[in-house]
């Protein structure tokens, strides 16, 4: 029974603290230098790309793509750069929190 409640009080610290933990991976990946969570700077606000893609299913694999490999004319102009370094994992876990942002 100690197993079992240790394990629950890991899982809720984990699952309670997944916006901070992906708005700090946001930051550690260089996206905040051209993104803000609720203003445009050089790209979209994470609320707009939010609201753009709701209720697509492909969303997450589809931006976790153009994190990766960047972008081009979805947003005007300015092309978003290539992000190789970011992992696949990485990736999905950046857009699944851009994707809750409202």
């Amino acid at each position: 029974m100690k197993h079992t409640l240790a394990l629950v009080a890991a899982l809720s610290a984990t699952l309670a603290a997944p916006a901070y933990a992906s708005q700090q991976l946001a930051q550690q990946k260089n996206c905040m230098a051209c993104h803000a969570v609720d203003k445009k700077l050089v790209g979209p606000s994470f609320k707009d790309v939010a609201a753009k893609y709701a209720g697509q299913k492909d969303a997450v694999d589809k931006l976790a793509q153009k994190v990766i490999k960047g972008g081009a004319g979805v947003w005007g102009p300015v092309p978003m750069p290539a992000n190789a370094q970011v992992s696949d994992a990485d990736a999905k876990t950046l857009v699944k929190w851009i994707l809750t942002q409202k």
